[in-house]
């Protein structure tokens, strides 16, 4: 490669300097205010995160949801729902990196490919505490600085616009419609 004889160039650009992707099934105890009889449903909303780098080959999620539980209590004669917000805290290894990085400013996003997901609910025998099982999968992809390398055409040629022929040629004009824009009146 020789820079001395201009056949390469150096371009520096943003690009995704690192990706990663977890997958995380997590056993959240909820705590219900009765002694539950049995499960009659189990959802997760209200989910928030935000994603930030930790160290080079890390990235960090960060997030919380509620876990809403409808119960039966009192052998099954009466129902609750109990709302309880979980916080969760995922390291994500970055599995592509970049070795052109260029300084360590860089932009994280985190994009979910499994909202947190409730997968089995039961009652925990020995404490009378209810158990949701809840899923979730994040994609993260670290944006900065990199350098690559291109190769220059020496015979290449530069087009300038007014090498362009733009012009209409006057059997063109003999094939317009001149009443095209009135048909739809």
């Amino acid at each position: 490669m020789s820079f001395l004889d201009h056949e390469y160039r150096e371009i520096i650009t943003k690009a995704v300097i690192g990706k990663g992707r977890k997958f995380v099934q997590d056993t959240n105890k909820i705590t219900p205010t009765h002694k539950p009889s049995s499960i009659l449903g189990c959802w997760i909303i209200n989910h928030l995160y935000h994603a930030k780098r930790k160290g080079n080959g890390l990235v960090e999620v960060s997030g919380s949801y509620d876990v809403n539980v409808w119960y039966s209590y009192n052998d099954n004669t009466k129902t609750e729902v109990v709302t309880e917000r979980v916080t969760y805290t995922d390291q994500i290894k970055l599995s592509v990196k970049d070795k052109q990085t260029l300084g360590d400013e860089a932009e994280v996003f985190a994009k979910v490919l499994q909202q947190p997901n409730c997968l089995e609910c039961t009652i925990a025998g020995h404490d009378q505490k209810i158990l949701a099982e809840v899923e979730r999968e994040f994609l993260v992809e670290v944006i900065g600085d990199t350098k690559v390398t291109v190769k220059v055409d020496p015979s290449g040629v530069v087009v300038d616009d007014d090498d362009w022929d733009l012009e209409l040629a006057d059997d063109e004009f003999e094939s317009l419609d001149p009443d095209f824009l009135d048909k739809d009146k």
